[in-house]
């Protein structure tokens, strides 16, 4: 199953592969990802302390350094950060902090991660005297063992050609007979289960718990009106080719998808679920206090959280970059504050202490 991690590693490349981009705005948008990996291992760079940042996989071999590695190494003599692009799974981060082996410092994660790893001490509390709450927008994107400089959401899209009215939320997506036509979904219950609630009418303030059973009784009404996607391409194929005419996918892809039709395909804030895209970092790592350092100059950089909007969409969390955000890119921003406070804020606590048995029994049913 593609992460959003993974999916904006792709949809990066695809703008290079297209002429979207020259090489350097790529550099500079995987740096934004923790995506570039940093090589000229060298005596010197080996004979320096290191931070070693994990991501979804990162293929440029300057672009972190530049874009953070190098302004935070100024301010950090001895210090050099480097990338590991092996996929920092919640599996392999309980492994290794198990074994008493930890060779990682700062992992991109999420915050149903944050919860469920935090919660057998597998991860270091985020330290609020060096990582400053102020540089976050909401207490979403500042949890007790992880932090979030960019965000993210799932969001309704649908074929405008289709439909003489627009949807505008849930209830929408699950009415055939208003709106007819396939429906698309992810093969994972995050996101899905909480899209299946507020279709159900109750209100997104009180959202959680959710009410699992019902949850998935309404994915199961209009099961054979589903196709499911496990990556960011395959959603904007359903889409494109017409398998499906409504679906819930990434707000980067359904961004790209009304760029790219020229307004055909549309996507709506309403009901949207925002999630922060957090890092941690794994209990007994080497880089210790510093760590948290390179986790503070990554949430105080709102410069550098606009560039990664403008190259891929994701969502600033540093409160002084909404002033930054160019107007054409507002409408994209997931954290632009008149589309957040129309999004549900995904409790990734909630969904911390129940995906593995919530998500078995959505699979279970989607698949059977």
């Amino acid at each position: 199953m593609q992460s959003f991690q993974q999916d904006c590693v792709e949809l990066a490349l695809r703008k290079f592969r297209e002429g979207q981009v020259d090489r350097r705005t790529l550099l500079m948008g995987l740096a934004a990802l923790g995506a570039a990996a940093l090589g000229g291992h060298d005596a010197q760079a080996q004979a320096a302390r290191q931070l070693v940042m994990v991501n979804w996989g990162g293929i440029a071999n300057q672009g972190f350094g530049r874009f953070y590695g190098e302004p935070f190494q100024a301010a950090n003599a001895g210090w050099r950060v480097v990338q590991d692009s092996t996929g920092p799974s919640a599996g392999r981060i309980r492994s290794m902090v198990e074994s008493g082996r930890t060779t990682w410092d700062l992992c991109d994660s999420s915050h149903t991660s944050a919860y469920l790893l935090g919660g057998m001490n597998l991860l270091n509390p985020i330290d609020y005297n060096i990582v400053k709450r102020d540089d976050v927008i909401a207490p979403v994107f500042a949890l007790e063992h992880g932090a979030a400089p960019y965000s993210f959401s799932n969001v309704l899209v649908y074929d405008s050609t289709k439909f003489p009215e627009a949807p505008t939320g849930w209830a929408d997506f699950w009415d055939l007979r208003k709106f007819p036509g396939t429906r698309l979904l992810r093969r994972d219950a995050a996101g899905v289960l909480d899209a299946a609630q507020m279709s159900l009418g109750k209100d997104m303030a009180n959202l959680y718990p959710l009410d699992v059973r019902a949850s998935l009784a309404r994915v199961r009404e209009i099961r054979r009106n589903l196709v499911f996607w496990n990556g960011g391409a395959e959603s904007e194929q359903f889409m494109r080719t017409g398998e499906a005419v409504m679906g819930q996918i990434w707000h980067t892809r359904a961004k790209v998808l009304e760029q790219e039709s020229n307004g055909r395909f549309k996507f709506i804030w309403n009901q949207a679920i925002l999630q922060p895209g957090i890092f941690v970092s794994p209990r007994g790592n080497p880089g210790g206090e510093m760590a948290q350092r390179l986790l503070a100059s990554m949430l105080a950089s709102p410069e550098n959280q606009v560039e990664l909007l403008k190259f891929l969409g994701n969502g600033p969390t540093n409160p002084r970059a909404a002033a930054l955000v160019p107007e054409e890119f507002r409408r994209f921003n997931p954290t632009e504050p008149a589309n957040a406070r129309v999004q549900l804020a995904q409790n990734g606590r909630w969904w911390g202490e129940n995906y593995a048995r919530v998500n078995a029994d959505y699979i279970d049913m989607v698949t059977g």
